[in-house]
């Protein structure tokens, strides 16, 4: 009765922040529009998610700087890939897009129906892929015109998605529904009286590493990949003012790679622990997602919303504890000696 009674509680937030009412605000005396997502300035467009190859070798990625939420998530061997949500602003091209897996229809049901691109499936996976709240817009059913290889790169690291034509193919040519953002869980305001300053934090993998030192000047944490300087296509380091360690169970699937590799699944329907990092701190943060269906409720550890920055949201799913560097303190004046 319990987790009945709190699971209709979480529902009723979500349901609460869950109304577009977001989209417009006074801003000068001039309606304007904001994106659900960020809280910035920006359209509400339909749902696309796009699978991107996240090794060394796919390097510089496409597009990742205009998503409005990116989530990290592990694959085969203890790598990582990673999903991008884009409902604001859709770049010329986003990738390598790479192919689907299981923990991808879990993330992603708590947006509704999503457009999702991405370069395949597994065969054991496609009955799956085909009964989810998900519109396939995959390679396997799109020209390579609209999934285009980049010949600088090289295969598998070299499949670009043309976002628009697929979109425009998908919605106004063949009639397909996506729905348009709605909120998934998070608020936006002020950052809690409990946050710690740090100066940087890392967090990893079997197989990969992600690290981040906040910049004061441009109010976003900037991310290194593997110890390197995390930069994409056009040069610029990414990065976002809000970074979320979303600690998970990860656990084996039925599902394998063609070598035999097995398929994690990183489990976000539950309620688990993590930390929120904006404004130059960390602080402690709870989830809690009673459903596939429905977003996720962050809380500090007094009970409190955890709010998040205003703009891009990174979220890393992993079952690992996080390293953080705290800023070395001041030394106190020494106290004058008495004549």
């Amino acid at each position: 009765m319990k987790k009945f009674l709190a699971a209709i509680s979480i529902l009723i937030v979500l349901s609460s922040c869950a109304s577009p009412s977001s989209i417009v605000k006074e801003v000068s005396g001039k309606s304007v529009e904001k994106n659900i997502l960020t809280n910035l300035p920006g359209k509400n467009g339909p749902l696309l998610a796009v699978k991107i190859d996240d090794t060394v070798a796919a390097h510089p990625q496409v597009g990742l700087g205009d998503a409005d939420v990116v989530y990290i998530e592990q694959v085969e061997g203890g790598l990582t890939r990673l999903a991008a949500i884009f409902t604001n602003k859709v770049p010329v091209l986003i990738g390598p897009v790479r192919s689907a897996r299981i923990s991808d229809i879990e993330i992603l049901a708590q947006y509704g129906r999503v457009g999702f691109s991405y370069s395949g499936a597994q065969s054991k996976m496609h009955p799956i892929l085909a009964v989810a709240n998900l519109e396939n817009m995959s390679a396997e059913r799109n020209p390579p015109s609209i999934y285009q290889i980049d010949t600088k790169r090289f295969s598998p690291t070299n499949m670009m998605v043309d976002a628009a034509a697929l979109l425009k193919k998908t919605i106004e040519v063949e009639g397909k529904k996506i729905d348009a953002v709605k909120s998934v869980g998070w608020q936006f305001g002020n950052g809690s009286e409990l946050a710690k300053k740090v100066t940087s934090f890392a967090i990893k993998w079997p197989a990969s590493k992600y690290s981040a030192t906040w910049s004061k000047a441009e109010k976003r944490w900037l991310l290194s990949f593997n110890g390197v300087p995390n930069l994409d296509s056009t040069g610029r380091q990414l990065g976002s003012p809000n970074f979320v360690i979303q600690k998970v169970a990860i656990t084996n699937s039925i599902y394998h790679d063609k070598v035999g590799g097995i398929t994690p699944m990183s489990n976000t329907v539950g309620s688990g622990t993590g930390f929120l990092l904006r404004d130059g701190k960390v602080v402690a943060i709870n989830w809690q997602r009673p459903s596939a269906q429905v977003g996720t409720i962050w809380t500090l550890s007094d009970g409190k919303v955890a709010n998040f920055a205003d703009g891009q949201v990174w979220i890393a799913l992993t079952d690992s504890e996080p390293t953080f560097t705290y800023p070395a303190p001041v030394p106190s004046a020494s106290p004058a000696k008495s004549k």
